[in-house]
């Protein structure tokens, strides 16, 4: 799978982009709009947030942003049709829906309901506070379509929360609750259902009342101290994920999803396996 250029258009195989701008109280809400599709990310919706970000960045009467979905879910990740056609989501030099490479200079919070599944989850990372709801779950379930997660979950994970449950995100695929998540920190605020935007809100309501600079200053410093070398490692990382993005483990996981059976793996040496 090839990383897509900013400036690229869509092919006829994606939808419009599906992504509501709008500012609350002087904070930026941006809001995936595809609540049909769990807010799975196609490609005009990864360049529509791309460029959502880029202006609020540019843009001196915000300080602060909110990332959140319609519909009650976050995001359930990349839309594996459009990726099953040819369309990645993953914007070059800037990852995943145009953010998880290359997060904003200002500070976001992600308001997650419902679902953060596979870049959903890695969406929420790369934003630096995440409220959640109660009743709302994360997974990393890449591994269960012969993917990895690639959008900065597997880097960011082991510096937020403990070793062994970074792991059991990462091999098993299976889903973690937000309270259990709030245990281990790396949730900011826990919510009842339907509450995690006016929380978020709130949070940031409290956050634009200090310096603009200052903040910015702030999250440059925590973000560089801590991660250094984020770019070396992401190219790194490129390179061990370039041939299972075009391998066929990794189409067979989309077709798979395309065609609503589960995969049937191809071990070698031991024929077809289904998982």
């Amino acid at each position: 799978m090839q990383q897509t250029k900013p400036q690229s258009g869509a092919s006829n195989n994606v939808s419009e982009p599906s992504v509501h701008v709008s500012n609350s109280g002087g904070v930026r809400v941006i809001t995936i709009t595809r609540p049909h599709k769990r807010n799975a990310i196609d490609l005009p919706t990864a360049l529509a947030l791309a460029v959502a970000f880029d202006e609020f960045d540019a843009d001196d009467s915000v300080s602060v942003a909110i990332l959140t979905g319609a519909g009650g879910y976050f995001s359930a990740g990349a839309d594996l049709v459009s990726v099953a056609a040819g369309d990645v989501p993953v914007l070059e030099g800037r990852g995943f829906a145009g953010i998880t490479r290359r997060p904003p200079v200002k500070p976001v919070i992600a308001a997650v309901e419902g679902y953060a599944y596979a870049g959903g989850f890695e969406l929420a990372l790369a934003c630096d506070l995440i409220v959640a709801s109660s009743t709302a779950s994360f997974a990393l379930p890449e591994v269960k379509r012969g993917l990895i997660a690639a959008g900065g979950g597997l880097l960011r994970l082991p510096d937020r929360m403990p070793y062994h449950i970074a792991m059991e995100l990462a091999l098993l695929g299976e889903p973690i609750s937000a309270a259990r998540l709030a245990e281990l920190g790396l949730i900011n605020r826990l919510t009842d259902p339907g509450k995690a935007l006016d929380t978020a809100l709130e949070l940031a309501g409290k956050i634009q009342l200090n310096g603009p600079v200052a903040m910015k200053t702030a999250k440059r410093i925590i973000s560089e101290s801590r991660y250094a070398a984020a770019e070396a490692r992401f190219a790194a990382q490129e390179e061990i994920v370039a041939p299972l993005r075009s391998g066929p483990e990794a189409r067979e996981g989309a077709l798979a999803f395309v065609e609503r059976r589960d995969p049937a793996w191809v071990v070698a040496g031991q024929g077809n396996q289904s998982d």
